[in-house]
């Protein structure tokens, strides 16, 4: 069964995600990422974003996924609540939705700088369920 979660790490937050793919486990921690912002039922889906990213390992394109996600925040002042990923080999492909900010709505409450590699981990677990976690600057 696909989740997040946030966990505990000092002055910034922790994000995991788990799915029975490792597409499913990132779309879950994308989903861990906006909910550290504000509260997902606010966020429309009102506007799509292509994604791409390229890396050597699983947990190094998780790193990269994130921190493209925070990217297309920031730049685009949006959020996003839904998210379609497609990983093969080394490259992740990925259609996001969301909308633009609007502070008086969405009453965003950190804002996330970059996912780092403290505590990554993307693993498969005994039972068959994808990982994906990591500690994000906010």
């Amino acid at each position: 069964m696909a989740s997040w979660e946030h966990f505990s790490h000092e002055a910034d937050i922790g994000v995991r995600g788990r799915g029975e793919s490792p597409d499913a486990a990132f779309e879950q921690a994308a989903l861990a990422l906006t909910a550290a912002i504000t509260d997902l039922a606010l966020v429309q889906r009102d506007a799509q974003v292509d994604i791409r990213c390229h890396a050597p390992r699983l947990d190094i394109l998780f790193v990269d996924w994130l921190n493209a996600i925070i990217y297309e925040m920031t730049t685009r002042s949006m959020l996003f609540r839904e998210f379609e990923v497609r990983i093969e080999g080394q490259e992740l492909r990925a259609q996001v939705r969301g909308e633009s900010v609007d502070r008086k709505r969405h009453q965003p409450v950190v804002e996330p700088k970059g996912a780092t590699f403290t505590e990554l981990l993307v693993t498969q677990e005994d039972d068959g369920q994808w990982v994906a976690q990591c500690i994000v600057d906010v």
